[in-house]
């Protein structure tokens, strides 16, 4: 069934999207300014024409981050969210997440388009929730809820993913997962000769469930590399901590950081699409949708570790 599902996420789709999110129309997408607002606005309007529903029961899919909760200078700013409630198990909630925001304009006015910081994650999302929700008028909708939250303020430190944990929309000891996408559209240079991979991050930190379920999932369906690298506890660059997931995991909520490494263009206007692996961002975004679709759908919600030394009191 997943299978009929993960096939609707395509190249093309998510080439289309991302030539318009990581456009010159939205500035570079910095926190609180008119094009970050023009880039929730795109997201907002692709919901409403695909009927996926706001959490908040209306047409606002923002959750406002007020002037008060960001450093100076930044103005206030909103994290955009979409909302598939679950038919058997509502009240469990996997989170799927990705930062809309980027750097904005350099002082010589050049842009900076953030196409895979985040721009391959935010459209990886929208298509994750076209599918989920085609499966739902379908009449296979996933048992428990699932929410698609485009986070600001992550390049400023993590404040939109921060705001989100302060002022849960669903309680967070109702949050089974969070599956966080942040960069998956590149090859690094470790892996020229076999870009057929995929970092991941934080799988076995909280719930070794999570570990051997991704694994699972991969070996099934896509037999990507995944590389944990960067997993280790003494990796030196501390990704673990660099992303929307941390503010999760610091709630005890197993998480999953989905991460193609840095490449020459990482924070730079350079960073653009026609750089994007197309082919490859379909692959790593079906690998996240069916990750997601078996959490969602499994009779038990993940076993936390309650013996893992990540674990906060």
């Amino acid at each position: 069934m997943v299978v009929n599902y993960y096939k609707t996420i395509t190249a093309t789709e998510l080439e289309t999207q991302l030539y318009q999110f990581a456009s010159d129309k939205f500035e570079g997408r910095e926190t609180g300014t008119k094009g970050q607002k023009l880039a929730s606005n795109f997201l907002k309007k692709f919901y409403l024409q695909e009927k996926i529903p706001s959490p908040f029961g209306t047409d606002n899919y923002y959750q406002d981050i007020p002037k008060s909760f960001l450093p100076k200078p930044y103005n206030a700013s909103e994290n955009v969210l979409a909302y598939i409630k679950g038919t058997e198990i509502p009240n469990e909630l996997v989170i799927i997440s990705a930062h809309l925001d980027h750097l904005g304009i350099e002082e010589n006015g050049s842009i900076n388009l953030g196409a895979d910081d985040d721009g391959s994650g935010t459209v990886a999302i929208m298509q994750i929730a076209q599918a989920f929700n085609k499966a739902k008028k379908e009449g296979y909708g996933p048992k428990r809820s699932i929410l698609f939250l485009h986070l600001t303020a992550e390049e400023i430190g993590k404040l939109g993913s921060s705001f989100y944990t302060k002022n849960p929309v669903f309680p967070l000891k109702n949050t089974v997962v969070n599956l966080n996408i942040d960069m998956i559209g590149r090859v690094d240079t470790m892996h020229k000769e076999n870009p057929n991979y995929l970092y991941i991050i934080g799988a076995d930190r909280l719930s070794k469930e999570l570990h051997y379920l991704s694994e699972k999932v991969n070996h099934s369906f896509f037999n990507i590399n995944l590389d944990y690298t960067y997993n280790n506890e003494d990796d030196v660059n501390d990704f673990y901590s660099r992303s929307d997931h941390y503010n999760f995991a610091r709630h005890n909520i197993p998480v999953i950081f989905y991460f193609n490494g840095i490449h020459d263009d990482y924070h730079k206007t350079s960073d653009t699409p026609d750089k994007i692996d197309y082919p490859l961002l379909e692959k790593r975004s079906r690998l996240i949708f069916s990750t997601a679709w078996q959490i969602a759908n499994q009779k038990n919600r993940l076993a936390l570790d309650l013996d893992n030394k990540f674990l906060k009191n």
